[in-house]
């Protein structure tokens, strides 16, 4: 695996070849920043030489390794370390879970087989969680095809009356299991902190369910959305 470049100062010609490097000779504290030449060193004596970690840290590549050829097995990255792009950002950022028995499998395709992602590992059931940042929504661009769709319900023994909060971000169904005591009005928002007109842009449309156990006629009486009364239609 041929390094492109290095640095272009240091080492002598026959300072490192396959035959004098052996496993655990180049270090960190033997090889300084910007002392290592393409130059210098042959293709067999990178192949033969076995570098410890502390050696590839201690040696700076001042230009990119082309490791097209190369296949890498099962690199290491270090807990939130990250593959970067072209200029040096962030692009795919890694977290570490200590034991860690499950992970992504990401399989290409042939002509007319759509590439999968998809949750493997130790466990039968494993769910997927797909996590967007503050109140950001995750976007399909595109059609969706669903087979099973499992939605968050809270189940409360209360009584519907005076005001209810609905919070769209703690649940898509709420369900209260006492009879009603009275009329009530149904106050729609995001949650306590957020309202359903941060949490939605326009062109959205949001569904929401309340089951309410009655014994008695009493009925949702009144609509609002962020404590401002609507007329639903």
């Amino acid at each position: 695996m041929p390094l492109t470049k290095i640095n272009t100062s240091g080492i002598a010609d026959d300072a490192i070849t396959s035959a004098k490097i052996a496993s655990g000779v180049v270090s960190a504290s033997d090889v300084a920043d910007g002392t290592l030449t393409t130059a210098k060193l042959e293709d067999s004596a990178i192949t033969t030489a076995k570098i410890n970690d502390s050696a590839v840290t201690g040696a700076k590549l001042s230009t990119p390794l082309d490791l097209s050829s190369t296949v890498i097995t099962a690199p290491k990255i270090a807990n939130g370390g990250f593959i970067a792009d072209a200029n040096g950002n962030e692009q795919i950022k890694f977290t570490t879970t200590t034991s860690a028995v499950n992970e992504f499998t990401i399989t290409n395709s042939a002509t007319g087989n759509a590439p999968a992602l998809s949750v493997t590992g130790g466990d039968t059931n494993l769910d997927l969680t797909i996590t967007p940042k503050g109140l950001g929504l995750v976007t399909f661009n595109g059609g969706g095809k669903i087979q099973h769709l499992a939605e968050k319900v809270t189940i409360a023994a209360t009584a519907a009356t005076g005001t209810i909060n609905y919070d769209v971000l703690t649940q898509a169904v709420l369900y209260y299991t006492s009879n009603a005591s009275a009329n009530w009005t149904l106050n729609i928002r995001g949650d306590s902190s957020n309202s359903l007109n941060n949490v939605m842009d326009t062109g959205e449309s949001i569904t929401i369910a309340h089951l309410v156990t009655m014994t008695t006629a009493y009925y949702n009486s009144a609509v609002q959305v962020d404590g401002n009364a609507v007329t639903p239609e």
